[in-house]
């Protein structure tokens, strides 16, 4: 048994599930033996339902998400960097001759002015508001009609 309680077999049907999405290819890579396709894809089903296996495939795919999808916290920080005039972008600059090199290049004031917008949206800082004042009396009218 590993740290997170599954056996060779288990661990390794779960990082080829990973990897190839299914169940049943994970199941034969693993190294579990059948020859009747339905005790594989009966046997590889009650594998992805092993809590202990569920538990690790779904930690190993939210980790590869955090890889790969960025959050909001590093969204925030990269609308920051922009607006501060930290990052830097990649242009091709010409050196005489009609020769090119690549130089890096800061972020306009445009790209810097909407980095400030987007994280004031973030922020709630540009909420459009209406000041409505009216001077208005009221009115009843009773015209509703007695049963007498």
């Amino acid at each position: 048994m590993n740290e997170h309680g599954l056996n060779e077999r288990q661990l390794r049907f779960a990082e080829y599930y990973i990897e190839k999405g299914n169940a049943s290819e994970a199941y034969r890579l693993a190294g579990y033996k059948s020859d009747k396709e339905s005790v594989v894809s009966a046997t590889s089903s009650q594998l992805l339902a092993n809590p202990k296996v569920r538990a690790y495939i779904d930690s190993r795919l939210s980790n590869v998400h955090a890889d790969i999808i960025m959050g909001s916290d590093e969204v925030m920080q990269r609308l920051t960097a922009i607006a501060r005039g930290k990052a830097t972008g990649k242009t091709l600059r010409g050196v005489g001759q009609g020769e090119q090199v690549i130089a890096d290049i800061e972020p306009s004031i445009g790209e810097q002015h909407n980095a400030l917008v987007q994280i004031g949206k973030r922020y709630g800082m540009w909420v459009d508001r209406q000041d409505i004042n009216a001077n208005v009396g009221v009115t009843i009218v009773d015209d509703v009609e007695d049963d007498e």
